[in-house]
């Protein structure tokens, strides 16, 4: 047997016997132990997760506030705010976004009148009437009644592509329960909608000019994961495009659900690009206030690489507005390995512009300085000559030294190209 440990003087206490010792001494190991499990359980009653949600909340505002204490600048005519430009990768990785905070997707947007009424000289007097998925359906019941009238005299009996009539109850109800959604599960009725075959036709039974925010965001969300990208494109242009500009042109912000609806709507990026940033800025009206929230998309989400170059290069042969600036900067900002077609063809659209004699508002100027900055060791001496010309002409105080600067100190591809060839393989 061991030996038996020996007591503390001050456990042992004088004419006390050992049995009363042992209970004494086993009281007192309780008592401790009580005393830590009840410290711990105050704790983990003092920090729990509602109080942490709103230290992590007070401090998110804080941070907002100290950032619009700044004053303004030449270069905070966009005036994203860091979260709305920040590629946050970590959140595209999650399945759902809901547990985004309203005040945080972007901050409010102080629109300078001098650059909207610089881009308002390169909108397009005669626009483009933005087509939706009513139109497209009032244009197919025109067709069929036109159709008809060659064949048959009597058209009364004309329905909706022969839509049985219990499918077009349903669906009628399935639109009521959408204009008042707020959160929750949708009918199963609706999920179906993206496996039909006819899915545009019973969408225009639910009359999507119709629905909540919330309920757009969720629609979203199904047709972005079942539709294939050239479906995609035509619900993306034809439902959400309309409706996230309507809800800008009346409440000068764009609504939570709406812009997270964007935000999944990037999901499939080939499908955005075509049926929501194109046609917006091929649209001729693109306002200041649209392409800087529609570009805050795309800076805090990650696209893929192809699909950017895809746009920049259409972006940089179609005629100019303000708004290509915009959407041109942040995709420069990516800081992608551009292929040299689409490094060229950036470099002719601003090359165009030599004899333009309008006043190029600053956006132009800040797009070409981060061009500049990312690209100029892949651009061409003859295209850093050209550009160097181009400043002769257009000209800003601040930027154009900037961008002088950056062209002298540019290290050319072709420059690269002769240096990596030795003198004895050259050819006289």
């Amino acid at each position: 047997m061991g030996k038996a440990k020996k007591l503390k003087p001050s456990q042992v206490a004088k004419n006390i016997g050992l049995a009363d010792q042992i209970e004494t001494t086993n009281a007192v190991k309780l008592k401790s132990r009580l005393k830590e499990k009840h410290r711990q359980d105050e704790d983990e009653e003092f920090v729990n997760a509602d109080l942490s949600k709103k230290i992590l909340k007070a401090a998110r505002r804080q941070q907002v506030e100290l950032g619009s204490d700044v004053g303004p600048s030449s270069k905070s005519t966009l005036s994203f705010s860091n979260n709305a430009l920040s590629n946050s990768d970590d959140e595209d990785q999650q399945s759902d976004q809901d547990d985004l905070e309203p005040d945080v997707y972007y901050d409010h947007i102080e629109i300078n009148e001098e650059d909207e009424a610089a881009i308002q000289m390169f909108m397009s007097s005669n626009p483009e009437r933005t087509r939706t998925l009513a139109d497209i359906i009032k244009d197919k019941i025109t067709d069929k009644h036109t159709e008809l009238q060659t064949q048959f005299s009597d058209v009364e009996t004309l329905k909706l592509q022969n839509i049985d009539p219990r499918i077009k109850t349903m669906y009628e109800g399935v639109r009521d329960v959408l204009k008042k959604y707020r959160s929750g599960k949708l009918p199963k009725a609706f999920k179906m909608v993206p496996h039909l075959q006819n899915w545009e036709e019973i969408l225009y039974l639910t009359e999507p000019t119709t629905w909540s925010a919330a309920a757009m965001y969720q629609a979203t969300r199904i047709f972005a994961s079942n539709l294939k990208e050239k479906m995609a494109q035509r619900f993306y242009n034809l439902v959400l495009l309309p409706r996230v500009r309507d809800d800008l042109a009346e409440y000068k912000r764009l609504n939570f659900h709406l812009y997270q609806a964007l935000r999944k709507a990037l999901f499939k990026p080939g499908a955005f690009m075509k049926g929501i940033l194109l046609p917006l800025l091929e649209s001729g009206d693109c306002s200041l206030r649209e392409a800087i929230i529609v570009g805050s998309v795309l800076a805090r989400n990650s696209v893929p690489v192809l699909h950017s170059s895809a746009a920049m290069l259409k972006i940089a042969e179609m005629d100019y507005n303000g708004a290509s600036s915009i959407f041109l900067r942040i995709l420069f900002d990516k800081k992608y390995a551009l292929p040299y077609r689409v490094v060229d063809s950036v470099v002719f659209h601003f090359i165009r512009f030599n004899n333009d004699s309008r006043t190029l508002p600053v956006l132009w100027h800040q797009a070409l300085l981060t061009f500049v900055q990312r690209y100029k060791a892949d651009i061409s001496t003859e295209q850093r000559d050209a550009l160097l010309e181009l400043l002769r002409k257009q000209s800003h105080p601040t930027i154009t030294h900037e961008i002088r600067r950056e062209l002298h100190a540019a290290k050319c591809r072709d420059l690269e190209v002769n240096e990596a060839v030795p003198s004895c393989m050259v050819v006289e």
